[in-house]
C-alpha cells in the first residue's frame, strides 16, 4: 500500500478544508438550490441586456433597464433585513423565488406574443429588484444557521463559487440557447431553472427565528443601522463594498453594446465574455474557501479588488476580442474577493442576532449601482464605451488604495 508523501496530505486536507461545507446536507440543498437560481439569473441577465439592445439600440435605455432592479432593493433592502432576523428565513426565499418565476413566465409570454416592450423588461428588473431586496439578505443570513461558525467563511465562499460556476456555464449556454431558440425560448428555460430551485429549497429545514416579531419593524431596523455605525470594521467593510457596486458592477451592464461597437460580433460572443469572468470567479473563490483565519484576508480583499479595478482599466485599452477575454478571466478573479470575501467577512464580523439587518445595509450597495451607472452609460452614449470601462476601472484602483493606505481595519483581518 503506497504511503502518501507529505505533499498529497497538504493536498488532500487543503481539499477537504476547501469543500467542507457541502458535507453538511442541509447547507448541500441550498447550495444546488442556489446553483439553479444563479443559472437562471445570470441567463436572464444576458437576454435581458441584448433583447434591449435589439429593441432600442440604445446604451443608455440598456443601463436602464440593467440597473432597473437597483432603486427597490435601496428601499427595500433594510426591510429585507429586519425580515431576515425576525420571519422564517426559508420561507422569505420560498416567496420570493415564487415571485422571480411568475415575473420570468410573464416575460417569456410577452415575447412569445409579440406584445414586449422596454417597458415591459425596465417593469420586470424593478420587481426582481424588489424580491431581491428580500431574498439575498434571508439567504445570506439563513448559511449562519445551517453551518457551524468555524466554517462559515467556507460556507460562504462555496455559495459565491457556486454563484460564480453559473457565471461561467450559463451565459454561455444561454447565448446558444438565445441565438438559435430566440428570447422567448430563453426565458422559457429560466422558468425551468427558477422552478428546480424551488423545489430544492424545500428540503432546507426550517429554523427558529431570531427575533419575534413583537416591536414595530422601523425600530428593529434602526437598532440595526445603529449596530453597523458602531461596528468599524463592519462599516469600512460595507463602504468598500460601496465602492465596488458603484464602479465594479456597471460596467456588465454595458457590455452588449462593448460586442458590437468595439468587437462588432453578436450574443453568442457576449455569452462567452461574460463566462470568462466566471472562470476567474470560480477559481478565485475556491482559493478563498480554503483561506485559514490566519491568511491575511483583509490584504486578499484589498489586492483583488485593486486587480479588479486594474483589469477593468486594461479592457478598455484592447479592441482584441481574444485579449479581452483573457483580462475577463483576471476581473473574475477579482471579483471573488470583492463578492465572497467581503461578505463572509461582514458575516464573522457581525453578531448573528444582527446579521439579517446588516445583510439588509449590505444589500442597499447594489441599490446605489445606478448612481455609477447612469454616468457610465451617458458617458459611453456621448463618446466611447470604452472610455466608460476606463472611467470605472481607474476610480476603482484609486478608491481601493485609497482604502489600503488610510485604515488598517481591513488590512488586519
Amino acid at each position: 500500500m503506497k504511503i502518501p508523501t507529505v505533499d498529497e496530505k497538504r493536498s488532500n486536507r487543503l481539499a477537504s478544508r476547501t469543500f467542507s461545507s457541502l458535507g453538511n446536507s442541509d447547507f448541500r440543498s441550498l447550495w444546488f438550490g442556489m446553483l439553479l437560481l444563479m443559472a437562471g439569473v445570470n441567463v436572464q441577465m444576458l437576454a435581458r441586456g441584448y433583447l434591449t439592445w435589439e429593441l432600442t439600440k440604445s446604451p443608455i435605455a440598456v443601463v436602464v433597464v440593467g440597473a432597473g432592479f437597483a432603486p427597490p432593493i435601496l428601499l427595500f433592502s433594510l426591510y429585507g433585513g429586519a425580515a431576515a432576523d425576525r420571519y422564517a428565513r426559508k420561507r422569505i426565499i420560498q416567496i420570493c423565488q415564487v415571485g422571480m418565476l411568475v415575473i420570468t413566465l410573464f416575460m417569456a409570454v410577452s415575447i412569445s406574443t409579440n406584445t414586449v416592450t422596454v417597458f415591459h423588461l425596465v417593469l420586470a428588473s424593478i420587481g426582481q429588484g424588489a424580491l431581491w431586496a428580500f431574498l439575498m439578505p434571508a439567504r445570506q443570513a439563513i448559511i449562519g444557521q445551517l453551518v457551524d461558525e468555524n466554517q462559515l467563511t467556507n460556507a460562504v465562499a462555496l455559495n459565491s463559487s457556486g454563484m460564480s460556476l453559473m457565471t461561467v456555464a450559463a451565459p454561455g449556454i444561454g447565448g446558444l440557447i438565445y441565438g438559435f431558440g430566440g428570447a422567448a425560448a430563453t426565458y422559457y428555460v429560466i422558468s425551468v431553472l427558477i422552478a428546480s430551485a424551488i423545489v430544492f429549497m424545500s428540503f432546507v429545514p426550517y429554523a427558529v427565528p431570531i427575533r419575534k416579531a413583537g416591536r414595530r419593524m422601523w425600530a428593529d431596523i434602526k437598532q440595526g443601522i445603529i449596530y453597523t455605525r458602531r461596528n468599524r470594521t463592519v462599516l469600512m467593510l460595507l463602504l468598500m463594498s460601496l465602492s465596488t457596486a458603484l464602479l465594479a458592477m456597471p460596467f456588465r451592464t454595458l457590455m452588449p453594446v462593448q460586442i458590437e461597437e468595439v468587437f462588432h460580433m453578436e450574443v453568442e460572443a457576449l455569452g462567452l465574455l461574460m463566462s470568462m469572468i466566471g472562470v476567474g470567479a470560480l477559481f478565485g473563490s475556491l482559493v478563498i474557501a480554503g483561506l485559514s483565519k490566519a491568511s491575511h484576508r483583509g490584504m486578499f480583499l484589498l489586492v483583488t479588488t485593486l486587480i479588479s479595478g486594474l483589469a477593468i482599466l486594461l479592457v478598455s485599452a484592447t479592441t482584441s476580442y481574444v485579449v479581452a477575454a483573457i483580462i475577463m478571466v483576471v476581473i473574475g478573479i477579482g471579483d471573488s474577493g470583492r463578492r465572497s470575501l467581503n461578505a463572509s467577512l461582514i458575516l464573522e464580523e457581525t453578531e448573528e442576532a444582527y446579521r439579517g439587518r446588516v445583510m439588509g445595509v449590505y444589500m442597499m450597495n447594489f441599490g446605489l449601482m445606478p448612481l455609477g451607472a447612469l454616468p457610465l452609460g451617458f458617458i459611453a452614449a456621448s463618446f466611447d464605451v470604452r472610455l466608460a470601462f476606463a472611467v470605472a476601472g481607474g476610480t476603482l484602483f484609486i478608491t481601493t488604495l485609497g482604502f489600503a493606505i488610510l485604515t488598517n481595519r481591513i488590512r488586519r483581518l
